[in-house]
């Protein structure tokens, strides 16, 4: 690889954790979430029963972050242009949420289908 490579690596290495960093500091949803996934990850490598099912709790998880990201990242968007009310603009911070809340329906059932039939 070379030197421009690994410059351009760096570069995205640096602005993906600058995303976090951005997340965590002003997205109070991303911090609940984030702590979800602190105390979820390690539970899912003691419920999980084999490889698949644990990759399954934890992707789940980490999928709720993901679209949290993308939810923030929209609502960003749409806020630099200023705060006053537009149809449009509506619909798309409504759609990002939207998509937030089906990422933790998908991880309550993933967990809730896995880690559920061992206390029936």
């Amino acid at each position: 690889m070379d030197g421009l490579g690994l410059k351009h690596l760096w570069r995205a290495l640096v602005y993906s954790w600058r995303g976090l960093v951005a997340a965590f500091r002003f997205e109070t949803a991303f911090r609940q979430e984030l702590l979800l996934a602190i105390i979820g990850i390690p539970l899912a490598f003691w419920l999980g029963q084999d490889g698949v099912q644990r990759a399954l709790l934890v992707a789940s998880l980490l999928l709720v972050l993901i679209v949290e990201l993308l939810n923030s990242a929209v609502e960003a968007a749409i806020d630099r242009f200023g705060k006053e009310r537009h149809p449009l603009s509506a619909r798309a911070k409504d759609m990002a949420s939207a998509a937030v809340f089906l990422s933790l329906i998908n991880a309550a059932l993933v967990w809730g289908l896995i880690v559920l039939p061992r206390w029936i």
